[in-house]
């Protein structure tokens, strides 16, 4: 069932890998709408998926969305973020990293995002083996690192929320 159009946000997946993969199903059903891009090009399985993927980081950037999905690596994650040119955000934006260490990338983005960019640090405790039949009565944990837009927040924290229950 997809969300009224009130509810739905413009949310760009960078690391397009199993879990990525796995939250874009639940979000695309929501009713979302999804942008990718990742070091491998999954530009066929994107529009079979009706996400729009991008190769290159600016023009993924340049997209204006409202959320920005951190599935990377935690390895890779320094790296990645650092490789943004964040000077082609069209405005605030809430960066979501979904890894399970929080204190490193909680650091990591307080230190290189812009000011006016939100944080939440979150944590599903499942994925796409303990989650492949739906996410009820699964622990979904968050920090609310930097949030000025209390709005966009709720509406991401909407889709974990309707789906476990």
């Amino acid at each position: 069932m997809a969300s009224s159009s009130s509810q739905t946000l413009k949310i760009g997946i960078v690391g397009f890998g199993t879990f990525g993969q796995f939250l874009a199903n639940t979000m695309i059903k929501q009713g979302h709408t999804l942008f990718a891009t990742s070091r491998t090009d999954y530009s066929q399985l994107c529009l079979q998926m009706g996400i729009h993927f991008f190769r290159d980081i600016t023009a993924f950037l340049d997209a204006d969305m409202d959320v920005i999905l951190l599935c990377t690596s935690i390895s890779s994650l320094s790296e990645v973020v650092g490789s943004m040119p964040l000077n082609c955000l069209k405005r605030p934006t809430l960066f979501v990293d979904v890894l399970s260490v929080k204190e490193h990338p909680k650091n990591l983005l307080l230190r290189v995002l812009p000011e006016e960019s939100d944080i939440l640090c979150t944590h599903p405790m499942f994925g796409p083996v303990s989650g492949k039949n739906g996410w009820q009565n699964l622990t979904f944990m968050f920090d609310k690192v930097r949030i000025k837009d209390e709005v966009t927040c709720s509406k991401f924290l909407h889709i974990f929320e309707s789906e476990v229950g």
